[in-house]
């Protein structure tokens, strides 16, 4: 299983890949964090196919081209927003995963990478949500082989190392 899951500390926007998933909003228009860095990269195309999709509901996934960025595509997913951990964050951001998942399964996405859905302004914390997104992607590949590779894209050290540490636990 790891060889076809890898960790990654840096930008998503530059990442290579069939895909890259977007932590957007419900409206699909650009936000902060990532989904401002993806909006910038990809261009002004991008927020026009996306005004076209009729926003997403958290937990969900769609798939746009990905424009000026080097992945083909984006698939733009709305994680939630944390509250008291009793509100079913954790199976909407599992969710997040699946879904994902499932529509790059059903666009023939070879390779996707993920950033850490739901963690920065959203507030979900870090090494639960890293705990949901790994058991999440494992439990996909084992039953699917048509996904290739999955990337989880970490912004900083910190989360790097929460990554490795449950990806470590998980896949030996």
């Amino acid at each position: 299983m790891r060889e076809r899951v890898d960790l990654y500390i840096g930008d998503i926007t530059t990442l290579q890949v069939d895909a890259i998933v977007n932590a957007a909003n419900t409206t699909l228009l650009g936000g902060g964090g990532v989904d401002s860095a993806i909006h910038a990269v990809a261009g002004p195309e991008l927020l026009a196919e996306c005004r076209k999709l009729g926003g997403c509901e958290t937990g969900d996934a769609k798939i746009t081209r990905g424009y000026d960025l080097p992945a083909n595509h984006v698939i733009h997913t709305v994680g939630p927003i944390w509250r008291d951990g009793r509100s079913d964050e954790d199976e909407l951001l599992a969710s997040c995963y699946r879904n994902s998942l499932s529509v790059a399964h059903a666009n023939n996405i070879d390779t996707i990478a993920f950033p850490a859905i739901s963690t920065g302004v959203y507030g979900f914390p870090k090494e639960r949500a890293t705990e949901i997104a790994v058991r999440e992607v494992i439990r996909f590949l084992n039953q699917d082989n048509a996904i290739v590779k999955v990337t989880f894209v970490c912004f900083s050290e910190s989360d790097f190392e929460v990554y490795s540490r449950i990806l470590g636990e998980r896949t030996t």
